[in-house]
């Protein structure tokens, strides 16, 4: 069920391939491979290295830094990407921000922040959850008061995914009260170094602290730090979250997963044999990789339609949660894979150069917290549930 790429795509797959042979640093291939933490410092690393290249923001347009790649192209780019176990790219400035930026945002706003996102000079989180607002995100509560040339924010947002590294953070804020609430958000740009802003951390079920809750308290953020019109937000907003779908299925990590998946029943016995000759495993998995190929075609569609500059439509929605059920599916066959020597919780086993001796194979001992870890997968970016409300309401009418 692959793709037949033409000559020139196969060339362009070859160069991909030998790049990443050639750049790609060990270490860092080790550790995504292994199912292990990643810093900061790693994903500026990989991410400065593809920048030199001019591989850093494939979708964005060439004007603005992008690569004029094709669909198969970004497609092939991606699919080799997971396969040499490069690291996600971390898409808050490149798959988030910055096509807001350069699609909505003033000749300003591009010129001063789209460079930053590719130089790494400035490293972004999202500010849309709160505390009280989650997948009713436009009942948020953070407000922000217009202040002469600045707005005077305050607020909480929550769920803030990398706020202790981000040097700014793209927000929602209400600007206006007095309108129903899609209608009283504005898009904020923020700089996350200034009085007024307290990061705390949340840590998670996999014992990380990726995630924070951030205080905002009179923060002042410039009125040419606003994106688009004031009161505009909403719909600002509902563009980047189709954008944040889209790449949230991670279809091809889910392959390198299944192929790790493979890899380890080779090697684990069951019964006289091995486990990946079982017959019940090997249907488990066959079903797996027959719904993995179905939606790989689903992101392709949704791919040829950006193409065509069509904003993703419900098939961001299936792709968000077919993709994130998948990654849930592949995790738990891991942790089945190796049984009892997949269950100690160890959350510094995710930590590059462990040294405790482990218990069973050494690639059991990260296993529970990925598995607790991408239990969240099918809540954040709009839990699975609202995603298939929005389907039910776009393409059944309901």
């Amino acid at each position: 069920m692959d793709l037949q790429f033409s000559d020139t795509d196969l060339d362009f797959q070859q160069t991909v391939r030998k790049f990443l042979e050639e750049n790609l640093p060990t270490d860092i291939g080790e550790k995504v491979k292994g199912g292990l933490a990643l810093g900061k410092d790693d994903y500026v690393r990989w991410q400065t290295i593809l920048f030199k290249q001019g591989w850093l923001a494939p979708e964005w347009p060439k004007e603005h830094g992008g690569t004029d790649w094709s669909p198969v192209q970004r497609y092939i780019f991606n699919e080799e990407s997971a396969r040499a176990y490069a690291p996600r790219l971390i898409a808050f400035g490149l798959k988030m921000v910055g096509p807001v930026i350069y699609t909505f945002g003033s000749d300003e706003q591009k010129s001063k922040y789209l460079p930053r996102i590719l130089n790494q000079e400035d490293f972004w989180c999202q500010g849309y959850s709160e505390p009280g607002s989650g997948s009713d995100l436009a009942s948020l509560q953070t407000r922000a008061l217009l202040d002469g040339d600045h707005y005077i924010v305050n607020g909480t947002k929550t769920w803030t995914t990398m706020a202790q590294h981000a040097d700014m953070m793209f927000c929602l804020c209400r600007t206006n009260s007095d309108v129903k609430f899609q209608e009283g958000i504005s898009f904020l740009l923020i700089d996350m170094n200034q009085p007024g802003i307290e990061v705390r951390p949340i840590r998670t079920l996999d014992g990380g602290q990726e995630i924070n809750t951030v205080f905002l308290t009179d923060v002042k953020v410039p009125v040419a730090d606003r994106v688009g019109e004031e009161n505009k937000g909403w719909t600002y907003a509902k563009f980047l979250l189709g954008h944040e779908r889209s790449g949230i299925a991670r279809i091809g990590a889910s392959k390198a997963q299944l192929s790790k998946l493979l890899e380890i029943a080779a090697q684990e016995r069951c019964g006289d044999g091995l486990l990946i000759d079982d017959e019940d495993f090997k249907r488990d998995v066959a079903q797996v990789e027959i719904d993995l190929h179905t939606l790989e075609y689903t992101e392709l569609r949704a791919l040829m339609s950006a193409a065509k500059g069509e904003s993703p439509g419900p098939e961001a929605n299936v792709l968000k949660i077919r993709g994130t059920e998948l990654q849930q599916r592949i995790a738990h066959l891991l942790m089945q894979t190796l049984g009892y020597y997949a269950m100690p919780f160890v959350p510094e086993a995710k930590e590059y150069g462990y040294n405790e001796e482990p218990v069973g194979p050494g690639y059991a001992a990260p296993l529970a917290s990925h598995y607790f870890n991408i239990r969240k997968a099918s809540i954040y970016g709009g839990s699975n549930e609202i995603q298939r409300n929005i389907i039910a309401k776009m393409v059944l009418g309901l």
